[in-house]
Formats: C-alpha cells, sequence, structure tokens
C-alpha cells in the first residue's frame, strides 16, 4: 500500500500577520470608551435640541399672553380670549415637568405675569363681600370675568415658587414684586384672594430671606387698615397666613412677635368689620396665650378696653373670644382678671338684648371662669348678684330669667351666706336710694314753692314801646 501525504482543509494565517490582528485588553477598553463618549455627546446634543424646543415653545407662549383681555371691551375676539387660555394652560402644563428654566426664560416669563396680574382693581362696591361667600354663585357671577385667565396665571406663579430654586428666582420675586402682590388682597373677589395666600405662603414658606420683610409689610397693611382706612377685603387671608405663622414661632416669644401681638392684634378688636374676620384672628390670639400663658392678661385687658358699646354682634363673638381664652391663660393671673372680666360679663348679662345677655350668662357653664371667680369670691359676688336679681326683676325675656334663675341657684350653692349678705347690702343700697330721691323730690317742691311766692310778690314790669 502507498502511503500518501494527508492535506488538510485549514488554511492558517502566516505567524507576522497572526500579531498584526490581535487586539489588547487596553484597546477594548479604548474601544468602550470611545463608544460611550459618541452616545452620551449624542444625547447631550438630543437634550440640548429638546431644551432648545422647549424654550422656544415657552416663548412662542408668552407673546400669546402678555395681551391684556378686559372682557367689558366690544372690540376684543372672543376666539383670541379662548386662545389666551389654552395657551396658559399648555405653559402650566410645560412648567410641571420642567424643573430649571433658564435667565432668557425667566425674564420675559415673569414680566408676562406681572402684567397679568398688577392691575387697576375694579373701585370698591357699597357692601363688603367676606369670604364667606365664596361658595353663593349670585356672588361669584358678580366678580369681574378676568378670573378665568387669572386662575391660571397664580397657577404658573405658585408653580415656579414651588419648583424653581429661590436663589435663582431672587431676582425677579423682589421686594417690589412682593410689594405689589401684597396689594392685590384688596380684590373683592374671594377666589384671587385665596390663590394669592397660596401664593404668598408659599413664598415666605420658601423665600427665608424675605420673611422680615414679609413680615413687616403685612404690619402695614394691618395698621393702615386700623388708623386710617377701614376697608381691605384681605384682612382676614393676611391673618389666615400670619395663624400658621404664629404656630411655627419658638418659645419664648422674641419681642417682634409680642409688639405685634399688643399693636396689631388686639387694636384690630375695635374696627367696624371685625366680624368678617373675627375668625382668624381669634385663632392668632389664642395661638399666641397658648405658647405664652402670661400673655392672657394683656390680652384681655386690650379686649376690654376696645368693647363696643351699640354692636351686639360684636359683644357675641367677644364674649366667646373670652371665654376661650379663659381656659389657656396662666392660673396666677386668674385673681387680677377676675374682677373686671366678670364686671364686663355682668354688665352683657343685663344687656336687653336676649342674645348678648344669654350668650353672657352660658360663659358661666365655663369650669375655668367659675375657678376664677371663686379665687376672688369677695369682690365678685356683690357685682355678679346685684346683676343677677336686676334681671330677675326687670328683664324682658323669659328666656334671659330663667338663665339667670339657674345661675342664682349656682352662686347660691357655692356660697349662700355671703349671697344673702349680698342681698341684704343691696336692700339697703336700694333703701338709701329711694331715701335720697324723697329728699330730691321734697327739696325741688321747696324750690318750686318759693318760686310761686316771689312770682305773687314782685311787681310786674311793663315796657311800653311806641310806634
Amino acid at each position: 500500500m502507498n502511503s500518501r501525504p494527508i492535506k488538510f482543509a485549514f488554511n492558517f494565517p502566516p505567524i507576522e500577520k497572526m500579531g498584526a490582528q490581535r487586539k489588547t485588553l487596553q484597546d477594548l477598553f479604548n474601544l468602550e470608551s470611545y463608544n460611550m463618549d459618541r452616545i452620551k455627546l449624542g444625547s447631550i446634543t438630543s437634550r440640548r435640541s429638546f431644551s432648545n424646543s422647549i424654550n422656544e415653545d415657552i416663548l412662542s407662549i408668552i407673546s400669546h399672553c402678555t395681551f391684556i383681555f378686559t372682557f367689558t371691551d366690544p372690540s376684543e375676539s372672543p376666539s383670541k380670549q379662548d386662545l389666551k387660555r389654552v395657551k396658559l394652560t399648555q405653559l402650566l402644563s410645560i412648567l410641571k415637568s420642567s424643573k430649571k428654566l433658564q435667565d432668557q426664560i425667566l425674564a420675559p416669563l415673569m414680566s408676562m405675569l406681572s402684567a397679568n396680574l398688577f392691575r387697576p382693581l375694579p373701585p370698591p362696591s357699597n357692601l363688603s363681600i367676606s369670604s364667606d361667600l365664596i361658595d353663593d354663585e349670585d356672588s361669584i357671577s358678580s366678580f369681574p370675568p378676568t378670573w378665568s385667565h387669572l386662575q391660571i396665571v397664580y397657577d404658573i406663579l405658585l408653580r415656579l415658587v414651588i419648583n424653581m430654586d429661590p436663589k435663582t428666582l431672587r431676582d425677579y420675586v423682589n421686594p417690589p414684586f412682593l410689594l405689589n402682590l401684597l396689594s392685590l388682597f384688596r380684590s373683592e373677589d374671594p377666589r384671587e384672594r385665596e390663590s394669592l395666600k397660596n401664593v404668598y405662603h408659599q413664598i415666605y414658606s420658601r423665600f427665608t430671606f424675605y420673611r422680615s420683610f414679609m413680615r413687616k409689610s403685612m404690619n402695614d397693611v394691618y395698621l393702615h387698615y386700623i388708623f386710617e382706612k377701614e376697608r381691605h377685603c384681605g384682612i382676614g387671608d393676611l391673618l389666615q397666613i400670619w395663624g400658621t405663622l404664629i404656630s411655627g414661632f419658638t418659645v419664648p416669644l422674641k419681642e417682634e412677635h409680642k409688639l405685634f401681638l399688643m399693636r396689631v392684634l388686639i387694636p384690630l378688636h375695635k374696627t367696624k368689620g371685625m366680624r368678617t374676620y373675627h375668625r382668624q384672628l381669634a385663632y392668632c390670639v389664642s395661638q399666641f396665650v397658648q405658647k405664652e400663658p402670661v400673655l392672657g392678661g394683656v390680652v384681655f385687658r386690650g379686649i376690654l378696653r376696645y368693647w363696643p358699646v351699640t354692636n351686639c354682634q360684636k359683644e357675641i363673638l367677644l364674649l366667646e373670644e373670652l371665654e376661650e381664652l379663659v381656659e389657656n391663660i396662666d392660673p396666677d393671673q386668674y385673681r387680677k382678671l377676675a374682677l373686671p372680666l366678670c364686671t364686663q360679663i355682668t354688665k352683657c348679662s343685663n344687656s336687653w338684648n336676649s342674645q348678648v345677655a344669654e350668650r353672657a350668662l352660658y360663659v358661666w357653664n365655663n369650669e375655668h371662669f367659675v375657678k376664677m371667680a371663686t379665687l376672688e369670691i369677695e369682690e365678685v359676688f356683690p357685682i355678679v348678684v346685684e346683676g343677677v336679681e336686676r334681671n330677675l326683676k326687670w328683664h324682658w325675656s323669659k328666656s334671659v330669667r330663667q338663665f339667670t334663675e339657674i345661675i342664682k341657684e349656682m352662686l347660691e350653692d357655692l356660697d349662700s351666706a355671703l349671697y344673702s349678705k349680698c342681698l341684704q347690702e343691696i336692700d339697703l343700697r336700694e333703701y338709701r336710694a329711694r331715701q335720697e330721691e324723697i329728699k330730691r323730690r321734697e327739696k325741688w317742691e321747696r324750690i318750686e314753692m318759693a318760686a310761686k311766692k316771689n312770682q305773687f310778690l314782685q311787681p310786674s314790669h311793663r315796657i311800653c314801646v311806641s310806634h
């Protein structure tokens, strides 16, 4: 058998060529890094193009929203009004997803917001509108129709304040901007004041470097309302903001905050329009007293100093506030406040207005008030007993007399001997008053008799006038 050489089908490259095509591990890393850089460059380029497109969209929308519609000019096109509302809605949706905006966008955007918000308000109506009427359809229908645009503008501003870094917005949300924003609280539209309240509170919360300025600006509004012109629709809304601020104050309170209580909050009890914001005012005052019960004495004396004379509705509100404050003040001040407080409560219980009288008598159901009265029972009882007996004898309302009878039984249970002693003193004073009245009448009778005698004794003098 002839042996033939076996030929294999494998074609191996030369040794030199194999070394030329072989890649090292470092080459592979370099290639991977190159590919990643290309991917990053592509993504950055795509993001920049996407960001540029968003900026162009925002600028285009802003250009459509700078024109201000009055909704009263017949020449205004309703379709353009609707178009502006749609553009504002688009802008709001874009800002909800955008956390950062460039200066080239912020400047025209804030300019557009200022142009829409800071406008001359319509003259005030004859009747002040309370925030309690926000759900009244008739009242809302009487407000300007510009709210369809303003509502979205306020939402855009709120979104900017929440999303953007305060340091970025500092050049745009500056003190003049805040003063203009504060002036809009005079608006009679409760929907606008509600949006303003949210925006202003968020600015106070996030822009910490403006807090002192914002507090001072609000104080100026209060003082102007108290001492200059008692007309402002947003006092209750501003007080609601202050209520949240006071709840965050640390103890002991700063002197600035105590002065605010004494110079602003207490004098706010004397205005004619207190009824529209009393709920918010009472909350602010109670927050101060809860944080420092020692301030209760200052609050009580201030409210008693501004007690109304003829406004029965204000009397009822103040009685409710005093009853709530009694539960929070420092018990060490009970003795100092017992006599002036019980004196005022007794005066109100003798009021001819049955609602005021009943509300004042109802205060005696408060355990803290009864405890206060019993601490100075020797001084308080004569005044209270006299008021009780006067109601039982002279008050026209049957329900008031029934309430008074219950109070009398309670006082007799507290100290029957002292009650009887007070009754004797009352009888003695009434007896002396009757004797004084008798003497006065006798004196006047003698004077009249003497005048009649002089009239008969003196000759009549006649003057003749010649024509």
